[in-house]
Order: structure tokens, then sequence, then C-alpha cells
């Protein structure tokens, strides 16, 4: 069994995950720090159900242009649905590795969340040197799910759960790597900030508390886990919700880098 597949359900429930609070502060974030501005070229890799595509049009303006790249027909169709009017915007099929785009085409790129889950992070990023203009700027955001704690009465089935939901990407720990391969691809002026995601009690717009049943329906039958121990693990931490006793933690890291003139 391999990786998380992006799919219509997978992809619907990555949409519902976008709007919650914590996902709207971190888009917040990724347009603070990428500073698109009025007619920029932007792209962004992995755009997903077309969150940030659709944000993004609206700082470049009619004259810039936006153009996602995922690899899923699932998660495109959402973002042409979400980018629907706009003639400034494309939406192309295309993995990180091997982008869809021409050589120096754009001022600015974003990956958020994605290079976790692409096999060769080296060559994603040698991508996104390609793409860019020079002088361009890149905006790469990944999880440490190394730093992932959640409160658990059975810390050693919780261990489980979570070694399990290893197995939803290529890389657990990808962000203690980025700042020395952002510079071998041969980006400068490297910059790395953190963003923690940490949620106490059942709040509905935490990441946290939406991510749980997501974690039990992947990791039933993988790692030595059940499908009985997922749903008593989803279970404990639905009680623990409502006790108001549910802990989840983890840190994001965002990395901002730009391409020598």
């Amino acid at each position: 069994m391999g990786q998380l597949e992006f799919d219509d359900q997978t992809a619907s429930g990555i949409e519902a995950i976008y709007q919650l609070g914590d996902a709207r502060r971190r888009r917040a974030a990724v347009q603070a720090a990428l500073a698109a501005a009025p007619g920029e070229r932007v792209l962004d890799v992995g755009c997903g159900p077309g969150f940030y595509c659709a944000e993004l049009l609206a700082a470049v303006g009619e004259e810039g242009s936006v153009t996602g790249v995922d690899s899923s027909r699932s998660m495109l169709a959402l973002a042409r649905r979400r980018c629907a009017g706009h003639d400034n915007v494309e939406l192309l099929e295309g993995e990180a590795v091997a982008l869809p785009v021409v050589d120096a085409s754009f001022d600015a790129a974003l990956s958020v969340q994605v290079l976790e889950y692409v096999a060769e992070p080296k060559a994603a990023l040698a991508e996104l040197h390609r793409a860019l203009r020079p002088g361009g700027r890149v905006l790469v955001w990944d999880i440490d799910w190394d730093t992932l704690s959640v409160h658990s009465a059975d810390p050693a089935r919780s261990e489980r759960v979570l070694r399990a939901w290893d197995e939803h990407l290529a890389h657990r720990s990808l962000p203690r790597r980025l700042g020395p391969l952002l510079r071998s691809a041969g980006f400068e002026e490297v910059t790395m900030t953190a963003h923690p995601l940490a949620t106490l009690g059942a709040d509905p717009d935490s990441h946290g508390a939406a991510l749980v049943p997501f974690i039990g329906t992947f990791v039933a039958g993988r790692g030595g886990v059940s499908e009985k121990e997922a749903a008593a693990w989803v279970d404990e931490q639905r009680s623990l919700a409502e006790r108001g006793e549910f802990y989840f933690a983890c840190t994001q890291l965002c990395f901002t880098a730009r391409k020598p003139l």
C-alpha cells in the first residue's frame, strides 16, 4: 500500500480542510511571504483545489496571470470551478519534477505542502528554478511530521497510528533538508519561518480536529494498525475533544528564496 491517493473522495476532503480557519490563516501567511504584485506571473506547483490560484488572481490583477499545476485530475477539476470566469489563469496537469511550463517564464512560484509527497524533491526544486526568471522568488511550505504529537491514554496505540500515518507521504521531515536543497538547486537568500498548528479542545475550525478522521481512515490496515484499532483511536480523540482534553500540535515551515539575477 502506497501514499495518499488524491482521488475524488480525498480531493473533496482536502477542499473542506482548506476552508477551515487554520487553512485560511496559512494562506494569509503564504500571501504575505510571497508578496505577489500587480502584473506578475505566478506559478502554483501542486495547486490542489485552487484556493491559492483564486486568491493570487486578486493580487496580480488583470495584467498579471496565475498558472496552477497538479498531478491529480480530481484536484484540477475543483480548481477549475474555483477559478471559473477568469481569463488570466491556466490550470495544467503535470508533475512537480517535470513542469509543463516554459523556462524563465514566472516572477514568483509557490509550492505549499507538496514536496513532502514528491519522491525526488531535489528534481522538483530544479524545476522551480528553471521556471523562474532571473531574480524570481520561490516559496516552499511543508510540515515536519516528526513534530506531530497528540494526547492519548494509550500512547503505544497512538504511536502505531502516527507511524502508519507516515505512509501517506514520501518524506516525514523534509523541512530539515530544504535549506541546503534550495541552495544546491541554485537559489540564494534562503530564509525559514516556523508556523505552529496547535489545538486544544474541539475547535471545529482547526486543522488538528479535522485531520483526526482523515488519519483514522488512512491508517486502517496499515503499519500493523487494524481497522478496529484505527476506529478506537478516532473514538478516543473525539471523546477527548468532548471533555476538553484534546491536544494536537505540529510545526509547519515556510522557506523563501530567490533565483540569482
